[in-house]
């Protein structure tokens, strides 16, 4: 009798290990981060906490590893900001995702250069170079201190406004 009831704890046990060690369904969520979510159903108040005990110290870890990393949504947005103009991948929303797209950026002209076919090169404040594509002409190229505006276009283009003028279309080479 005594070894029948072993038999049955320990299956318990089992199953209540293979329920919590489950794979979860792939949300874009690091597994580490679904499993201190997941200690929210347990229901027994000590159990639930020894949970959150335990993955707190995973999540700690893997942060302490670099495994996950943790930005908030300022840094986020500075990412894409920097990124803006470059054919990137999404990467699952690295940088959140989600309807907050980047649509244009407003800064200064630092540098204005032609390539050896006469097209445009302008590098802006922020550190991005943008070389001309298409063979428009402005009225007023762009020179130094110039304000400017770079706009994403349908089908990946980009366009760069100088003041009230048409654009001319762009692609980011830095």
């Amino acid at each position: 009798m005594r070894n029948s009831l072993m038999v049955v704890g320990l299956i318990g046990v089992s199953f209540a290990a293979a329920a919590e060690a489950r794979p979860i369904p792939n949300t874009g969520t690091p597994q580490t981060i679904q499993q201190l979510i997941a200690c929210r159903a347990i229901a027994d108040s000590a159990q639930r906490l020894a949970c959150f005990d335990r993955q707190t110290d995973v999540l700690n870890q893997a942060i302490a590893k670099k495994e996950v990393v943790v930005i908030d949504k300022q840094r986020a947005t500075a990412a894409k900001r920097s990124l803006f103009g470059f054919s990137i991948p999404d990467f699952g929303g690295l940088f959140g995702g989600g309807g907050d797209e980047i649509k244009e950026i407003a800064s200064t002209v630092t540098r204005v250069q032609k390539d050896p076919y006469g097209a445009l090169i302008v590098t802006l404040a922020d550190g991005s170079t943008w070389a001309q594509q298409d063979d428009s002409q402005l009225g007023l190229p762009p020179e130094k201190g110039d304000k400017v505006v770079v706009h994403r276009g349908s089908f990946g283009a980009f366009f760069l406004r100088v003041g009230s003028q048409p654009g001319i279309r762009v692609k980011r080479v830095g």
